[in-house]
Order: structure tokens, then C-alpha cells, then sequence
């Protein structure tokens, strides 16, 4: 299996205390980070500890202070970022695009910050401004599309053909929070099931058409014959059942039989 070089989270910090040691460039946007996010800045090591802090940041010019104060809070059962320093780090802080409640993080593992600036405002130019209106207004109406929808595969099939490209709630199009109750009002509740084949062509993720990546991190089921190489199946979506093609398959939602050339 293709592995991941960190694990993405999204940890909820509000009203809880954060260390963040230094002073200087390099410690400030770390407190304006803590603080955006809720989360309570101190600035004493052995305070934060004392008061139950899970998280610190250290960014101390000097490199031997670093690296003293890491050991000590890792040792105090804290996980820690050292700036600038990723072989210290139990955890990096990406570059943010703030679409609230959307989030979205892009990470190089500490390889090069830069890099992670880029792709992020390369999103930025990509997503309305009002993206995170129509988040808000999607969980809002949990309940009417449950009710629309009340079986799970149909309901995420609903969901994923109204905000796939060119659906009726395109994240990429401006007013999509606005066009929810049509999309509802229009919407058919009817379970529909799909066997969508895909034969491939090279045991390398990259080779696979934008189509068959749609369609693998779209699917509900994956049927799939030994020869499937991991790195193919990695690009399903993660709660996706897996089965071998010599089982019987589901009668509803997506499936895709991947076969091997």
C-alpha cells in the first residue's frame, strides 16, 4: 500500500491553551495561527504543561534551545513543531485557504513551505468566495436531504452527481448555496445502480484518464482482479468496500471491476 508521509488532521484547539516558545518572524505567525484557530497562547513552557497543553510550538533563534525544549515537552507527552526544523517536528503546520467552515490544508511534510504558498493561492484564484456559504448551508439541510434521500448510497450518489463538475451545486460556481432548494425540489430519490468496467492499460497511478480517476474516487464498491497493483486501489475512496472480482457484487450504488491488461 502507497504510504502516506503524514497522517492530515484537523485539530479543534478553541479555548485550549497552545505553548509557543521564541520570540521574533519566526514565532509570531505561529501565535496569529493559534489564535485564529481559538486556541489560548502561552508562552511558558512548564505553565503550558502544567495546565494540560497538547500542542507547543518552538521557535527559539538559537538551535541547542530548540532542541532542549523539544525533548522536554515530548517527554511531557506533548506533540511539537520546532520551525523550520522538520526532523524535530511530530507534526507540520501547512498552508492554509480559508473558505470557513472549508478548510483546506496543503502540506509538503516540512519539504518546502514555498511549494505548499504556491498551490495554495493557485487554489485560491479556483473557489468562490462563497464556498464556505453553501458547507453552511448543506449541513444545515442534513435532515430535508436525508429525507429526500433516506437511503446512505443514494443519497451520496445524489450528492456526489449535484456537486460534481457541471452538477447543480458545483463547488466552483459562485451561488451554490442558493440553488439547494431547487436542486431538492427536483431531485429523484429512485436508487439507481451503475457497473462501470474499467480495463488498464499500466500499473501506474499516473496513467489512469481523468475519467477513471472520477469514477474510482466516486465509487461505492471496487471489484477488482489480483493483478490490481495497490497504488491503483489507493486512489479509490477511502470507505469504498473492496471486493475480488470472484464475488458476488452489491446491487446498489457505483461499482467499478478494475481488470488488468
Amino acid at each position: 500500500m502507497a504510504e502516506l508521509g503524514s497522517l492530515p488532521l484537523f485539530h479543534r484547539i478553541a479555548g485550549q491553551p497552545v505553548i509557543v516558545l521564541g520570540q521574533g518572524a519566526m514565532a509570531e505567525p505561529k501565535r496569529r495561527l493559534v489564535e485564529r484557530a481559538g486556541g489560548e497562547v502561552i508562552a511558558d513552557l512548564q505553565d503550558g504543561i502544567d495546565r494540560g497543553a497538547r500542542l507547543a510550538f518552538v521557535a527559539h533563534d538559537d538551535a541547542a534551545m530548540c532542541e532542549g525544549d523539544a525533548i522536554r515537552l515530548r517527554c511531557a507527552g506533548l506533540l511539537v513543531n520546532v520551525v523550520d526544523r522538520p526532523d524535530l517536528c511530530d507534526f507540520t503546520t501547512p498552508s492554509i485557504l480559508d473558505r470557513n467552515p472549508v478548510l483546506i490544508a496543503v502540506g509538503t511534510g516540512g519539504a518546502s513551505a514555498g511549494l505548499a504558498k504556491q498551490l495554495r493561492l493557485r487554489l485560491e484564484a479556483l473557489l468562490p468566495a462563497d464556498l464556505g456559504a453553501l458547507a453552511e448551508k448543506l449541513g444545515a439541510m442534513r435532515g430535508a436531504i436525508k429525507a429526500c434521500f433516506p437511503d446512505m448510497v443514494t443519497r451520496r450518489r445524489a450528492l456526489d452527481d449535484a456537486l460534481g463538475a457541471g452538477g447543480s451545486l458545483d463547488p466552483l460556481r459562485e451561488g451554490g448555496e442558493g440553488r439547494i432548494e431547487s436542486w431538492l425540489g427536483g431531485a429523484q430519490a429512485g436508487a439507481t445502480s451503475e457497473t462501470i468496467t474499467i480495463t488498464l492499460t499500466s500499473d501506474d497511478p499516473e496513467d489512469l484518464t481523468l475519467r477513471q480517476a472520477r469514477l474510482l474516487g466516486s465509487a461505492d464498491v471496487i471489484c477488482h482482479d489480483s493483478q490490481v497493483p495497490e497504488a491503483i486501489l489507493a486512489r479509490a475512496r477511502a470507505d469504498a468496500l473492496r471486493r475480488p472480482l470472484d464475488t458476488a457484487m452489491p446491487a446498489t450504488g457505483l461499482t467499478v471491476i478494475l481488470r488488468s491488461t
